[in-house]
């Protein structure tokens, strides 16, 4: 009776999920428009065309600093705020909402709110030389080799809340007792948190290290919301050139190689990822 009642989300998620990977992985090695074609087979012409366009490679640029500096930043953050909660400060409960509040908003809202913020019309620069520092200039937004940070500023402000909470339960979770016995064995408080409690983050920390990745590559929205790719194309990222390339230049061939690559650079992610988790827990 269980299997029967699992089996509709069972076919929902073959077809849905799985087969869709499969025919976009078929269209790939296709030369397909507009609409699908898969009788015009061209083997791995279409992955030459992508890595030859400069397009993508900087949209690949991109993402690689996007990502570095995302999951770096919102981890060390993350990670402080979470200490800093843990030290039972007053008002912890409120501190902990603000602290979350971004991450209960979508990509769309926050690429907006720091567009606004961003604008040198109407923004921040805007506000400090109407305070009188006339000579105050913050016009990241508009320049193009600085427009990716701008991206990146968004993105950790949205996530770091996300990453506190993670790193704040481990802390949580970790027995007083070793601590106790770390500090009668006269630890201090550097190398207690050196040797017992960043050993005690390590799930936490990959936990948070695959689900940022795992936005850093599907963030379309973000980018779409606060720049439009621009200016230009200088903060074009994988997720932007695929719908661009398949919705609205009609290279839907194309446009499906660039989203079996980004399939990839996921699965180079979360499958270590879970080969990890599987042999820690053969181990114990």
């Amino acid at each position: 009776m269980s299997k029967l009642a699992l089996l509709p989300s069972l076919v929902l998620i073959t077809v849905g999920v799985y087969g869709f990977i499969v025919f976009t992985t078929v269209l790939s090695f296709t030369s397909s428009k507009m609409l699908p074609n898969l009788s015009t087979f061209v083997g791995l012409l279409q992955y030459q065309r992508l890595w030859a366009n400069p397009r993508w490679m900087v949209a690949v640029e991109n993402f690689f600093l996007f990502s570095v500096l995302y999951i770096g930043l919102a981890t060390v953050l993350g990670l402080a705020l979470a200490i800093l909660l843990d030290q039972k400060v007053r008002a912890e409960g409120a501190l902990r909402s603000i602290y979350l509040y971004p991450m209960s908003i979508s990509f769309i809202v926050t690429g907006v709110a720091w567009q606004w913020l961003m604008s040198p019309d109407l923004g921040l620069e805007r506000a400090v030389q109407t305070w009188g520092w006339t000579s105050f200039r913050f016009d990241w937004i508009k320049d193009d080799r600085m427009a990716i940070y701008c991206v990146v500023i968004a993105g950790v402000w949205q996530a770091t809340g996300f990453v506190m909470a993670l790193f704040l339960a481990a802390l949580r979770g970790i027995n007083s007792e070793i601590i106790s016995a770390a500090r009668i064995d006269g630890a201090g408080g550097v190398q207690i948190y050196r040797h017992v409690v960043v050993p005690a983050l390590r799930p936490a920390l990959l936990t948070a290290l695959v689900v940022q990745a795992h936005l850093s590559i599907k963030s379309y929205d973000l980018v779409i919301a606060l720049t439009r790719g621009g200016p230009g194309y200088s903060t074009e990222l994988p997720s932007t050139f695929m719908y661009g390339f398949t919705f609205s230049r009609n290279e839907m061939a194309l446009g499906s190689a660039s989203a079996v690559v980004m399939l990839c650079a996921l699965a180079a992610i979360i499958v270590p990822y879970l080969a990890t988790e599987l042999k820690h827990e053969q181990r114990h």
